[in-house]
């Protein structure tokens, strides 16, 4: 099937009874497997549980995260906390005690200037650290807000809206990106960033968070980046990856 490039633009509900703009493949058999995924990994994880941060919470932790595994991230965020008891804090500090506080997360010369100016661009925008206005804006326009800030991209501000505040959105890690491509509902040569606007609409409604962290979970547990478990796979039958290498055995079977 031929690709073309696909814009940073959502897929409009015109759209939404044609073709996969990636893939050419019917949305709507792309929405299927999506669900049968989705289903899938509910019968095997389970609902997952998150902690509910407030907005300016979670964009600091996401900040932190960066480039990092949980476990620094979640280091790094308790040494903050513990160092400045509020953001205004964090905000006012001096830069160097902020990257003190934050150095296991890495990055720690980048992060800790990062953080403290978008903590200064919030208060300047909105004369106090709170970011819950964003609750009431349309999705885009929230989206936008968030990335304008230095440092904020779509995977976090895509963090922010979902978890925070409970809109459509669909964070993309390289743990999705690979997990998504391997299965086919994105294309081989699908970025990350284009990758957010293709989940969010094949996610089934009202199952983001859901669906972002099982996928998470399989790529950690399953779908490693180097050696997959394929033989404990309980998406075996959805995977594209999996069909072509089985397909590939047959065939240098037949050819030995």
């Amino acid at each position: 099937m031929s690709h073309r490039t696909i814009t940073s633009r959502r897929v409009t509900n015109a759209q939404a009874g044609g073709s996969h703009p990636i893939t050419q493949q019917p949305l709507i058999e792309l929405k299927r497997k999506a669900r049968r995924i989705h289903n899938t990994l509910l019968k095997t994880y389970g609902v997952p549980v998150w902690n509910r941060l407030d907005g300016v919470s979670e964009l600091v932790s996401t900040i932190l995260s960066q480039n990092t595994n949980d476990g620094n991230r979640d280091l790094a965020y308790t040494r903050l906390r513990a160092r400045f008891k509020t953001w205004e804090a964090v905000r006012d500090a001096d830069p160097e005690a902020v990257i003190e506080a934050i150095r296991p997360a890495g990055l720690a010369n980048q992060k800790g200037p990062r953080i403290q100016a978008a903590l200064r661009r919030i208060t300047e925008a909105r004369g106090e650290l709170n970011i819950d206005f964003l609750r009431d804006l349309p999705v885009e326009e929230a989206r936008g807000w968030l990335t304008s800030i230095n440092g904020v991209g779509p995977k976090t501000a895509a963090i922010v809206l979902l978890f925070c505040y409970d809109m459509p959105l669909f964070p993309v890690d390289t743990h999705i990106h690979r997990v998504a491509g391997r299965l086919g509902l994105i294309g081989p040569k699908v970025t990350a960033e284009q990758a957010h606007t293709i989940m969010e609409q094949l996610c089934p409604p009202g199952q983001h968070g859901t669906f972002h962290i099982n996928i998470i979970r399989h790529g950690r547990e399953i779908c490693h980046a180097r050696r997959p478990q394929c033989e404990r796979c309980p998406l075996q039958g959805e995977c594209d990856d999996y069909a072509r290498r089985r397909a590939e055995e047959t065939r240098q079977g037949e050819c030995a």
